[in-house]
């Protein structure tokens, strides 16, 4: 089945970024959120995306316009994925979400319709009953800042179909990624099962009381050469990401250290401290303090 119709369920941070790259690649993406809200947000997002492709990949304003004019948007389930010959499902890092999720788009997507996850974290075989075709299903992570960070980590649960698998490695290929190919499932694919020790780690000193967030973020970047340290990197994550990743950590292990951390990541969400996205996180942008070149000065 070639792929033309791509649906992008969920318009946050990585959600939006996935909707425009793909229709910047020529396919018509229709993006779904629950309400006009959320789509309203979803369309400023979007738009904001101008400045980076034009600045970062050379993009001319007709080539951002064309991206554009192949995007619709609804908040209306059933119209968003009627003719999807792809849905790529980016919603909160919450299996209680993603099963509801796929167990109402399962019922209403055509038959032949593939669907992936770009979960983070959880692993294609905790959804794929839920879908009703196991075999049509697997995830594909995308990276931040897609049209810069352009890998795809592709990865099937033991029921995917080799030939679908293919599919996706390919269309992962067309819309400018590498596509990174998992031969067995992992929580944390390879990307964050090598990211998330690292901003644990900063994040574990920062709940002990052991440094702030900035001499955190100074000591690895000066330490390593790194273009950022561990904060840096979640407020390009997003904060809303690493609370709904902390708190189900809490739950799930039982671990006081991560209800701490959660409770922090809490109070900046309640602040609007959701991240770069705001405007603020952990630093203010657009010109947050680690890029000064005075940040790592004696």
């Amino acid at each position: 089945m070639a792929i033309k119709n791509v649906t992008v369920a969920g318009s946050g941070v990585l959600g939006s970024q996935i909707a425009y790259q793909t229709a910047y690649k020529g396919f018509k993406v229709v993006v779904y959120d629950i309400n006009e809200d959320a789509i309203n947000k979803a369309k400023d997002r979007i738009k904001a995306l101008r400045h980076m492709y034009k600045h970062d990949i050379a993009a001319t304003d007709a080539d951002f316009e064309a991206g554009l004019s192949r995007i619709s948007y609804t908040w209306d389930l059933a119209e968003a994925v009627k003719n999807a010959d792809l849905v790529i499902e980016a919603i909160p890092e919450r299996p209680d979400i993603k099963k509801d999720f796929y167990t109402k788009i399962a019922k209403l997507a055509p038959k032949d319709a593939i669907f992936t996850s770009n979960s983070s974290t959880l692993v294609p075989s905790m959804f794929m009953e839920d879908t009703g075709r196991p075999a049509q299903f697997l995830n594909m992570h995308f990276a931040n800042q897609v049209w810069l960070n352009n890998t795809a980590e592709i990865m099937g649960s033991p029921k995917t179909d080799p030939d679908i698998y293919k599919e996706i490695v390919e269309f992962a290929r067309n819309i400018g990624m590498i596509p990174i190919q998992l031969k067995k499932e992992q929580p944390g694919y390879i990307l964050n099962s090598l990211l998330i020790p690292l901003l644990s780690a900063g994040e574990g000193l920062w709940v002990k009381g052991v440094a702030d967030p900035q001499m955190i973020d100074k000591t690895w970047m000066a330490a390593t050469g790194a273009p950022m340290g561990p904060f840096a990197i979640l407020d390009v994550v997003g904060i809303r990401t690493a609370y709904n990743i902390t708190l189900a950590q809490a739950k799930n292990d039982k671990d006081p250290n991560a209800q701490v951390l959660a409770d922090k990541l809490k109070e900046l969400l309640d602040e609007g401290k959701l991240g770069m996205e705001a405007g603020e996180g952990f630093y203010h942008y657009p010109n947050p303090a680690y890029k000064d070149p005075n940040f790592l000065k004696i």
